[in-house]
């Protein structure tokens, strides 16, 4: 027998940025939950073996070509996921960028590139998404967001900022859209090992020191992501809204040790 909770079969969920790393994480988790899969990338053709993948699930599925510092693209991305699925029920923000330079060489571009992938792109697909949703009186939005929302780390300001910005966008078009049934929540990872900080992870000392910092003294799987994410797109999360939920091991705790040698176990 099947369990009553975290079901999400007949809706359709349109994750951006599923050509690799989290963005198909999420999207494989949402499948198996029950939800048909509406996909995108800057090149379509990318999600050719992915998209199959899904559907051997059983599931429906659409795969658009989206660029998210465009406008007109993402009015057309959402257009088509329409045309060919009927409607988007859970939106996942997911596409974005990073580049990673000490604060004094971050150029007027790199800026750009990432406030307008980040931020820019999270606000403008929601909006294009959100009529369908409010027409409904139905709609999940999940911001994907970063433990940067909330510590500081030297290297990332543009991208700090980013990810700040998209914490309160978020509370802010809860307190928009919540009349209307739609709840917009934030999911921000810790430190996930991706395709944008896989270099870090070749670096054993680097490796040691951020999982001392970690207080559940690892980094991130991708499947500690799946239940967060399930849970923030289906029903049992409908009296969450505007809310923040970081997956992060405890980081965001701070952890300073404040004691002269760590407690014996």
């Amino acid at each position: 027998m099947s369990s009553p909770f975290f079901n999400l079969a007949g809706k359709v969920a349109f994750i951006t940025g599923t050509s690799r790393g989290l963005g198909q994480h999420f999207a494989r988790a949402l499948a198996q939950a029950g939800a048909d899969i509406a996909m995108s990338s800057r090149d379509a053709s990318k999600l050719d073996g992915f998209r199959k993948e899904i559907e051997a699930l059983g599931r429906r599925t659409c795969a658009v070509a989206l660029d998210v510092r465009e406008g007109a693209s993402i009015k057309a991305a959402v257009a088509e996921v329409e045309r060919q699925l009927g409607r988007i029920d859970i939106l996942v923000n997911n596409a974005g960028c990073n580049i990673r330079k000490p604060a004094l060489e971050v150029t007027w571009e790199d800026w750009n590139t990432i406030l307008d992938t980040n931020l820019r792109g999270t606000f403008f697909t929601a909006q294009a998404v959100a009529p369908g949703m409010i027409a409904r009186g139905y709609g999940r939005i999940i911001n994907i967001g970063s433990v940067t929302c909330v510590a500081g780390y030297a290297g990332l300001a543009p991208y700090g900022a980013s990810r700040g910005g998209v914490k309160q966008l978020t509370m802010s078009l809860a307190d928009d859209w919540g009349r209307h049934g739609v709840t917009v929540n934030c999911l921000a990872p810790g430190w996930f090992k991706t395709a944008q900080n896989a270099v870090l992870y070749e670096q054993k000392e680097w490796v040691e020191y951020l999982c001392d910092r970690i207080p559940l003294k690892r980094p991130g799987a991708a499947d500690d992501l799946a239940g967060p994410v399930v849970f923030l797109a289906s029903e049992e999360s409908r009296y969450v809204t505007g809310q923040t939920l970081l997956v992060d091991g405890g980081i965001s705790t701070g952890a300073t040790r404040a004691t002269v040698a760590p407690p014996k176990a």
